[in-house]
């Protein structure tokens, strides 16, 4: 068989083996290129202090409601510590031959898969905390988690499709509908709800945070290796590291801190089921 060719942030990486049999040379690459590399291991320490930092903040959180929230903002630093150790070993990377069409047709590129297994076990944990913040009601905490599991769902086979490159854009098109779908809750029914729940201004603060962040990433999937290969598969890393660490970490932290300051007003918002229970009743 003839060496494969292995893409990753800048340099190419030959390998002697099969696809299927590249753990180790898929580990090698990522060892040697910089960007990557730096990009997940800064990640793996940071979700370290993260985990260590919301157990101190959450140790004297009484109220069920705050400490859900504290119980889901500490899944997201737990979750992002073992995917980015898995990323770094190589076991989440894999190698895709891209499709004719695309930039970088018939060439072999790392792609680093488990992000998304990252995604879709942390950001529905944000979408939960918000959710639980704002005192939305059960039908709008299931769509906004489910949609977005759906988006990350489908983000992950649109970057693993080698087959067709038109079929990459489409499923990265019904990905983006599911983003859409999780956008429309942010932005139109928990503000609602946060008012109603007198927790409007920290509310505001972290949608705006998300939203912003959360743009971002379809925008770094289409400019990087697996959209348009403008950016190399080093810093696209980053760019999502960047976001990551932000949009985890950083949210995380201005939550906890609000929580841990203002338990009693998290306690007294409504039930998850206050609108449709209120609903009923007329």
């Amino acid at each position: 068989m003839s060496p494969s060719t292995l893409i990753a942030g800048g340099p190419v990486v030959t390998a002697g083996v099969p696809l299927q049999t590249t753990q180790s040379t898929v580990a090698e690459a990522i060892r040697t290129d910089v960007l990557l590399s730096s990009s997940l291991w800064v990640n793996v320490a940071l979700a370290g202090v993260a985990v260590l930092l919301f157990v101190y903040m959450g140790r004297d959180v009484e109220p069920e409601r705050a400490k859900l929230i504290w119980v889901a903002m500490l899944l997201v630093p737990l979750v992002s510590l073992a995917s980015y150790t898995a990323l770094v070993s190589g076991l989440t990377v894999g190698v895709v031959q891209m499709p004719p069409g695309h930039p970088l047709a018939g060439q072999e590129v790392l792609s680093p898969w488990g992000r998304y297994l990252t995604w879709t076990f942390s950001t529905p944990m944000i979408l939960l905390a918000l959710g639980l913040l704002a005192g939305t009601n059960r039908a709008q905490l299931f769509t906004a988690i489910t949609m977005d599991i759906g988006m990350c769902v489908t983000g992950l086979a649109a970057a693993s499709i080698s087959s067709s490159y038109l079929l990459r854009w489409g499923l990265y098109v019904i990905s983006c509908g599911f983003f859409v779908a999780v956008l429309y809750v942010l932005l139109v029914e928990w503000p609602r709800d946060a008012e109603a729940a007198g927790t409007a201004e920290i509310f505001e603060t972290l949608k705006l945070l998300t939203v912003t962040l959360w743009l971002g990433y379809p925008v770094l999937w289409a400019l990087g290796p697996e959209g348009f290969a403008v950016l190399s598969v080093g810093l696209t890393s980053w760019g999502y590291s960047a976001f990551d660490i932000v949009a985890k970490y950083v949210f995380a932290f201005l939550l906890l801190r609000w929580v841990a300051a203002n338990a009693g007003a998290v306690a007294s918002a409504p039930a998850p089921t206050g609108r449709d229970a209120a609903t009923a009743d007329d």
